[in-house]
């Protein structure tokens, strides 16, 4: 099993990064990346460059590993191999994590790194941090500590997922941590979601009248 966990693992040392970039690829990451620049507002021309770069190839890098890891999870049935392999990925993947935040963290601010992060996952962090205040507006400074704290690990995990399902599906599983978490609270989550769902109703349909109003 040791040789053939070897043989499955020969392009895990980097074989694919010789791997041609798609046209649209390139494209699609330097839009991304110029995105999330031009959002940051840097003024420094050498920094705001470096960053790019940095940006770059952290979608390159991950790519590859995801890549490889899918290849050679193909090459075997065996679920021990399997497991294994995986394994070795995600130590590879938190490896590039942890260099890609201290390359960011070299030319930005934390504030900034932290911009970064919500870029790379779509702010989810802050609309279902909000979405979970708003349901909920007696929430405890405690519990919301804790919802911002599941929700921030989960953008960790989040921003090394290869697809947008795949990120979101991160902060499926930490959603119902928290769900868990405010059931155990004594929180009626059923009765909660339904009377939001009445609140944003009322909400737009007061918006919808502003307009009506003002013009009288």
């Amino acid at each position: 099993m040791t040789a053939l966990l070897l043989a499955l693992l020969a392009t895990h040392a980097g074989a694919q990064a010789t791997k041609p970039a798609r046209p649209s690829y390139t494209a699609d990451i330097t839009r991304r990346t110029d995105e999330i620049v031009q959002a940051l507002g840097i003024n420094d021309a050498a920094k705001a460059d470096r960053v790019r770069a940095t940006l770059v190839d952290q979608y390159r890098d991950l790519r590859d590993l995801h890549d490889t890891r899918d290849a050679t999870l193909k090459n075997t049935t065996d679920e021990a191999v399997k497991g294994k392999i995986k394994a070795a990925s995600d130590a590879d993947v938190k490896e590039l994590h942890e260099k890609f935040i201290a390359k960011l963290s070299a030319d930005l601010t934390s504030e900034q790194v932290e911009q970064v992060k919500d870029k790379l996952t779509y702010n989810v962090v802050h609309v279902t941090y909000s979405a979970f205040q708003d349901m909920i507006p007696n929430l405890t400074t405690e519990q919301k500590a804790y919802i911002l704290a599941q929700l921030e690990e989960a953008r960790e995990l989040a921003m090394d997922q290869g697809s947008s399902k795949e990120k979101h599906a991160v902060f499926g599983k930490y959603k119902g941590r928290i769900n868990n978490y405010l059931a155990k609270q004594g929180y009626d989550l059923k009765q909660a979601n339904k009377e939001w769902a009445e609140r944003r109703k009322a909400r737009e349909a007061s918006a919808k009248q502003q307009p009506a109003q003002s013009q009288d």
